[in-house]
């Protein structure tokens, strides 16, 4: 018997993703999709690429029409998952797509999402360096709440979190510069209303991008000392994907060669991370629809810096992918069930 999936606001183009790559899992079923605004519709509307559930149709938002399944997935917009997380029984598996259970911080939360802390769960970025060797999907095994990471999180923490466990590079001025596609800003933004996007636009820009906390978090976990980061995301011509350069200063007697050794210990062994031949970078184009992260590494010889170019696809890796993944993982099942990118 198949697992009985729901998608708490599936309107927008997280919860259409979902749908999307559940339509590859052998071992799920999704029977419910909610959003207030889009009651009534069908789910193949809003999302015209779907086949096996674009018949689906709205329900509203309610705990009655969440109780009795299996999985939920939680695509609302933030700070509202705290609040439909509370309907759901115990025994069910519950990913929220949003940012409401990231943070372990109140402080941070407070402070950069002006709401209420609700408390964190368990992490769900399964290639994540931790103490001791260990990464963070032993962690994700039979749990029932899970926070999916964000997207720009997700590629910055991969960057640069081998070379911090190698203590290779100095943690107090890391840089990253992000180029993102325009879903990335959410279906019901100006920029995905009108006219396409003609420019590129920086935004969030003097360290107050919500993502800044969560990567911290992430990397502070593995680093000889805080971290501080410097973010800065660009929103670009394209619809789907991340570009991410992310820069450090070496640490004195470091070079090229320790660099890939590190990216190598912490990510051989992962399905879903494809470290790039040395002088070979990512393209997003090549990861569209795809749940890999690909990586491209360049030392600076001049300014002694490390250049890490690290791409994925927003909406699966970024989002929707890594919720499959997770939710693999939390039930037993084999991670990559469902998703494209394995390698191995």
């Amino acid at each position: 018997m198949k697992l009985k999936v729901a998608i708490a606001g599936a309107s927008g183009y997280v919860g259409g993703e979902l749908a999307r790559v559940l339509e590859s899992h052998p071992n799920a079923e999704l029977v419910t999709v909610t959003g207030n605004s889009s009651v009534g519709q069908t789910l193949g509307s809003l999302n015209p690429e779907l086949k096996t559930y674009k018949d689906l149709v709205f329900v509203e938002n309610t705990s009655e029409n969440l109780a009795g399944h299996d999985v939920v997935f939680l695509a609302l917009p933030h700070t509202q998952s705290a609040e439909v997380a509370s309907w759901i029984e115990d025994d069910v598996l519950v990913l929220d797509c949003g940012a409401d259970f990231r943070l372990e911080s109140a402080e941070d939360f407070e402070k950069f999402y002006k709401s209420k802390h609700a408390g964190s769960w368990v992490y769900g970025m399964p290639e994540l360096v931790r103490e001791h060797n260990s990464k963070q999907r032993e962690l994700l095994v039979g749990q029932k709440r899970i926070a999916v990471p964000g997207c720009n999180a997700t590629a910055i923490t991969l960057a640069f979190a081998p070379l911090l466990k190698a203590m290779l590079i100095d943690p107090t001025d890391l840089v990253s510069t992000l180029s993102v596609g325009t879903s990335g800003a959410g279906r019901n933004a100006d920029v995905n209303q009108g006219e396409a996007l003609a420019s590129a636009i920086a935004y969030q820009v003097g360290g107050i991008h919500r993502h800044i906390p969560e990567v911290e978090q992430n990397l502070n976990r593995i680093s000889e000392s805080k971290v501080s980061l410097t973010f800065t995301p660009v929103l670009v011509p394209m619809f789907r994907g991340i570009l991410a350069v992310n820069t450090a200063k070496l640490l004195p007697g470091a070079d090229l060669g320790q660099v890939r050794n590190a990216f190598a210990e912490a990510y051989s062994a992962e399905s879903f991370i494809e470290i790039l031949p040395q002088g070979t970078f990512p393209n997003t184009a090549d990861l569209e629809l795809n749940n890999k992260v690909q990586i491209g590494i360049a030392v600076d010889q001049a300014s002694g810096k490390v250049i890490v170019i690290s791409a994925i696809d927003n909406l699966v890796k970024g989002t929707a992918g890594a919720a499959l993944q997770s939710m693999n993982i939390a039930l037993g099942l084999a991670e990559g069930t469902g998703l494209v990118g394995a390698s191995k």
